[in-house]
């Protein structure tokens, strides 16, 4: 099976490129982020045409995920236990949720399309609403591995922190200054490895970003950032054959900011002849 991450930056401009993609890179499953469309907005017929069903989560024109898949889609959630909203000015516990997750069964494999908050800035209540929205993302994947700790479980998607110094090549991003790369951040993503998870790109895929600004030439200066991950359980990760950062995606007429992130399971069963890895 064949599992791809990518914030398509809104789905109605970009479906011609996302679909020719899905088809060229003989693509299972894609998990969508940043959609920007109701699911009747979401343009379900060309996908439809080239063979996939598809989940959508949408409330507005902002945020949005879904996922698209060649096997069958079930058991879809569009919320992760104790996952917070967000009002701007507002606080206490009933906040509206954004449309940020997604998550469903395929195949044997649980799969998330997640779009984590951006944070704005280090003294933005968006940033603190970042926090929790990745530490109740982190009590939900205990909870899950705890009940199943056999779970094929994969969070992916635009995860908006580059845990590495190397990971961040956007110069007006800087640590102790900027979001995405300060400390809380970085922490909150390295509890996942706590929780069970792993990232199954790295070791196959050390260097790249996924993400370039359109502006200030950063795409063809390389300021781009790492930010788009697949973090896999024991039982997922132990089943990934290959992983690739397609990394063309960013060329062309229109293309999203963000490039395609794509991992390679062998199915159950398999001869495992794949070198060591972890």
């Amino acid at each position: 099976m064949r599992i791809a991450t990518w914030n398509v930056n809104s789905i109605r401009t970009r479906v011609g490129r996302v679909v020719d993609w899905l088809e060229r890179a003989d693509v299972d499953v894609l998990a969508m982020q940043e959609i920007k469309c109701k699911p009747e907005q979401f343009p379900h017929a060309a996908f439809e045409a080239a063979g996939y069903d598809v989940a959508v989560h949408g409330l507005n024109q902002w945020n949005g995920v879904a996922l698209a898949s060649r096997l069958p889609i079930t058991e879809v959630e569009t919320e992760f236990p104790g996952m917070p909203g967000f009002l701007k000015g507002a606080e206490g516990p009933d906040l509206p949720r954004e449309a940020r997750a997604l998550g469903a069964t395929i195949d044997d494999v649980r799969v998330w399309s997640l779009y984590v908050p951006n944070g704005r800035a280090l003294d933005d209540p968006h940033y603190a609403y970042k926090l929790d929205w990745l530490a109740a993302l982190r009590t939900a994947t205990e909870g899950w591995l705890r009940a199943d700790p056999e779970l094929p479980l994969a969070l992916t998607g635009d995860f908006n922190i580059a845990p590495f110094d190397a990971d961040m090549g956007d110069p007006s991003f800087a640590p102790g200054r900027s979001t995405h790369v300060s400390e809380p951040e970085r922490a909150a993503f390295r509890a996942f490895e706590d929780a069970g998870l792993t990232d199954v790109v790295r070791p196959l895929v050390p260097e790249g970003f996924t993400f370039w600004d359109y502006q200030q030439l950063r795409f063809p200066r390389n300021e781009g950032m790492r930010i788009d991950f697949v973090l896999g359980s024991a039982a997922f990760a132990d089943r990934v054959a290959g992983a690739e950062i397609h990394r063309d995606e960013r060329k062309g007429d229109g293309p999203s900011d963000h490039v395609p992130v794509l991992v390679e399971l062998m199915n159950e069963g398999d001869d495992d002849d794949r070198p060591m890895i972890f």
